[in-house]
């Protein structure tokens, strides 16, 4: 079996696949691209945030290419795994047909925490947070992936 037929396909999502779930991307291409194939996607379309491209840059990760997805511009794709990472996607998560295991992993809004920043090298620290817990998480894929299908009730 080849390594490319190994790779689960993984799909973040996020609200507007602006920032959160295209940093998670970014990581998982970075450090888990050997054994995922990684994807991003929003439940609207809010175009990629200028301040996590430099917040990832800063990282040594470039994401500066990443488009801005409606999930369903990725329909065509078979996901093994959906992972919400903000409550709005994860209560609006539409369905996904067949073996996608779900799996939800908050993380806070940047650009929202931003918005109350007095500077911004105060607003860009709260990219820099989310970044680095991004990163925390996706070290641990993919063994903390459910292994069932779980029907989106809260634990």
């Amino acid at each position: 079996m080849s390594k490319q037929h190994e790779k689960s396909k993984v799909l973040f999502l996020c609200t507007g696949n602006s920032c959160r779930s295209q940093m998670a991307e970014g990581w998982a291409r970075r450090l888990k691209g050997d054994l995922l194939e990684p994807y991003s996607a929003g439940i609207e379309k809010h175009g990629l945030n200028p301040l996590a491209v430099k917040a990832m840059a800063e990282a040594g990760v470039d994401i500066s290419r990443h488009k801005s997805k409606h999930v369903e511009e990725l329909s065509a794709v078979d996901f093994d795994h959906v992972i919400t990472i903000c409550d709005h996607a994860h209560e609006h998560c539409p369905v996904f047909p067949g073996r996608a295991k779900k799996l939800h992993v908050g993380f806070d809004d940047p650009p929202r925490l931003a918005k109350q920043a007095k500077t911004k090298d105060e607003a860009l620290g709260h990219y820099r947070r989310v970044r680095d817990e991004i990163r925390a998480f996706i070290e641990t894929l993919p063994e903390a992936l459910p292994t069932k299908s779980t029907s989106g009730e809260k634990s």
